[in-house]
């Protein structure tokens, strides 16, 4: 959590939680999370993360809102395009790109161990 505030103390990374709203007697609960990451003014890209609960997954919780909001929030600053990765054994990841109006852009060669697999990274370029 204090990460997280940090970021948005410095404008560099914007973190939320994804719920499920409450019913009834049943309270919200944690779905996923999105995050908008290597924000900076005067740059034109910023990177999406984000992650989806296994028992969610195919329901929708991906980073659509997230997405609409970033580009509207920073065009001002700069923000053209956001970019999503993930690693190529993870299709799910690339029909959530796909669903989100991401387009697939190229296949990055792997960069162990942080990244030990190739991965594929998808963009949204902001409507003209």
């Amino acid at each position: 959590m204090r990460a997280q505030e940090r970021g948005w103390a410095a404008g560099v990374r914007f973190a939320f939680a994804v719920l499920e709203a409450a019913r009834g007697a049943t309270p919200a609960r944690l779905v996923g999370a999105v995050a908008l990451k290597e924000v900076a003014s005067g740059k034109a890209s910023a990177e999406v993360g984000y992650w989806t609960a296994a028992e969610a997954r195919g329901r929708g919780v991906a980073p659509r809102a997230l997405t609409a909001w970033s580009l509207d929030a920073f065009r001002a600053d700069g923000l053209e395009r956001l970019e999503l990765l993930h690693q190529v054994d993870n299709p799910a990841s690339c029909r959530v790109a796909a669903k989100c109006g991401y387009t697939y852009d190229r296949t990055l060669a792997s960069a162990p161990p942080a990244y030990p697999l190739d991965g594929h990274l998808h963009v949204r370029r902001a409507a003209a």
